[in-house]
């Protein structure tokens, strides 16, 4: 899938499809969709109907062939894995199901509250308000509908059909942008009310006492609830109101009857930005640095920028990072206004991999600012160190959501890959840092931003292996590449060992120190991509994988517990669930191979 400048599809556009799409949904909706293949699809509503899958940065849509009614099939806050079945499906025959590629996405289902209060209500307690009816109506039941064609429409949570016509916060994403609403083609249904914010306060059920609940208060009206009494009933109401919702596992089964399909590939590459993005954006100060919100207009959001007013932006800014003699501050400020912008903006990453001159003034700038002085005085000084790690968070930034841009993948394959080869080997650095006063202020000033490069060098490098991951999967000889390639680029690196070393010791030490409770959104993202890191090291490098064998297996077999990890990794953090996999995978790959 690729797009022009206006955000109409090229690649392998479905004309009518694509007409119907920018029809019926918003624009900032239409110009974040990713992909979109025919497929059969499986669900708990739907039995092997051929039918549009539509991929967006949110939700997985359905719409029917030919289409005439868009429907959520399930967002990724539900999504727990994506997988590739190999199976041959019996309702296939011949070459299309020789061909066929199964994708079987795992999400949950919530059930319906419908008895969470009765307990209390059977004993004729005094003081607990009954449910009114509004309430019973605002509350979150799965109905199955049938559209006027007589598609099935999914359940509230599978695929509910979209008329919402003004923007509402996702409970994990609060990002208006990324919401999948449709225009109305015909007056709106009510929609499902909103649960609350995973960030704030009154959304965690085990929320610690307030001061006054710890105070027995007597002083109470005939027929009140004591205040203490009051407290624990209110805590063992809201425990039993969660555990009344419990959570069910569902599949949605994808059918693509290509070889050449990417889906897979798209499926994966959106869940991962979802549960990065959503997980950072938890974060408050990450969300201030995303936000598009004006200051002098508290609560009214920014108007979109159009396509030809960011490429135009993006010139003139390139204009000046290019200029002859820039000085190192001025370098500094340009590249923090572009990091900001690229935060705010897909449209500019797009634009950014368009033009090869700053991709490219970037790496040698890297290059030169890391690597050219330490090579002759052999220490880093605060100043390579800080701009260095801005160079690598902004490319960092430049890769995310990007996948259907062809520029990028045109870009960094060129000429053999030479671009890539180049970002590779400038990103790599001596973690362990050498000072003439070790144990000074200024040798701890430089530890702390040393240690802030290596976590922006793994950022970038996890970026890098998702580019790897996805020709891995492409049967294209012209797309080469594939995680393999990128680590035997890395192999001859005199400090690849001591960098990968240091990812690993990371992991063992975040998931083994025990004062350090909870990791914060931005620590258990880090830890994701560090994980992932190992784990291409360990399948598909064969001298990495028994370097960390060899130096870190005791480390691993004692110190990361998968019960630990859980402690540490919230359950409401989206990417939660995908990190302690991730360590499982790693663990039962360094002990037991």
């Amino acid at each position: 899938m690729a797009r022009t400048g206006s955000g109409v599809l090229l690649c392998r556009r479905n004309i009518r499809l694509d007409s119907f799409l920018k029809r019926n949904t918003e624009r900032t909706v239409y110009e974040r969709i990713r992909a979109y293949e025919p497929c059969v699809v499986i669900s708990e509503t739907v039995n092997k109907v051929y039918m549009h899958v539509v991929l967006s940065d949110e939700r997985v849509y359905l719409a029917e062939y030919p289409p005439r009614t868009l429907t959520t099939a399930v967002t990724f806050r539900r999504v727990r894995d994506i997988e590739l079945v190999n199976d041959l499906p019996d309702f296939l025959s011949g070459k299309d199901r020789e061909r066929c590629q199964h994708i079987r996405i795992t999400y949950v289902t919530e059930k319906p509250a419908a008895k969470g209060r009765d307990w209390l209500r059977r004993d004729g307690r005094a003081g607990l308000p009954p449910v009114s009816p509004q309430s019973r109506r605002n509350s979150h039941y799965p109905t199955i509908t049938h559209t006027s064609e007589g598609y099935p429409a999914l359940s509230e949570e599978v695929t509910e059909e979209v008329h919402v016509s003004k923007p509402t916060r996702s409970a994990s994403c609060p990002n208006s942008e990324t919401l999948g609403l449709l225009k109305v083609p015909h007056p709106p249904t009510q929609p499902p009310s909103t649960p609350p914010s995973l960030y704030s306060p009154a959304s965690s059920p085990t929320s610690p006492l307030s001061p006054s609940d710890h105070r027995l208060d007597w002083k109470t009206e005939p027929g009140q609830v004591p205040r203490r009494i009051g407290s624990v009933l209110s805590r063992l109401l809201r425990r039993d109101c969660v555990d009344s919702r419990e959570e069910k596992e569902a599949e949605l089964h994808l059918y693509a009857v290509s070889q050449t399909s990417r889906l897979y590939f798209h499926l994966q590459s959106s869940w991962n930005s979802y549960i990065i993005r959503s997980t950072l954006l938890l974060d408050p100060l990450y969300r201030r640095r995303c936000s598009a919100l004006s200051d002098s207009s508290p609560g009214k959001q920014l108007p979109a920028i159009s396509w030809e007013r960011t490429a135009h932006l993006f010139g003139q800014l390139s204009s000046e990072l290019l200029e002859d003699g820039i000085s190192m501050e001025s370098l500094y400020l340009l590249l923090q206004e572009l990091r900001t912008a690229a935060h705010r903006n897909i449209a500019l990453r797009r634009v950014f991999w368009r033009s090869s001159e700053v991709c490219v003034f970037l790496v040698q700038t890297l290059e030169e600012s890391l690597h050219g002085c330490q090579s002759l005085s052999g220490v880093y000084t605060a100043d390579q160190l800080l701009l260095s790690t801005l160079i690598v968070q902004t490319l960092a930034v430049m890769f995310r959501e990007t996948e259907v841009e062809p520029a990028r993948l045109n870009l960094l394959s060129a000429k053999k890959g030479a671009l890539a080869s180049s970002m590779l080997l400038a990103l790599i650095c001596n973690p362990e840092i050498q000072t003439q006063n070790q144990g000074s202020p200024i040798d701890c000033e430089l530890q702390a931003l040393l240690s802030e490069y290596l976590d922006a060098a793994c950022s970038l490098l996890f970026e890098l292996l998702l580019l790897g991951y996805e020709a891995s999967r492409c049967s294209s000889a012209d797309n080469f590449l594939s995680v393999g390639w990128i680590l035997r680029v890395l192999q001859p690196h005199p400090h690849l060992l001591s960098l990968i070393g240091y990812q690993a010791q990371q992991v063992v030490q975040v998931l083994s120190d025990p004062q350090e409770s909870v990791l914060s959104p931005v620590q258990s993202v880090l830890l994701f991509q560090r994980c992932r890191l190992l784990l291409a090291c360990l399948q598909y490098n064969s001298q990495l994988g028994q370097h960390l064998r060899a130096h870190f297996r005791e480390e691993f077999r004692y110190f990361v517990k998968l019960s630990c990890a859980e402690e540490k990794l919230p359950a409401h953090y989206p990417i939660s669930q995908p990190t302690l996999r991730r360590v499982e995978q790693i663990l039962n790959l360094i002990l037991h191979r």
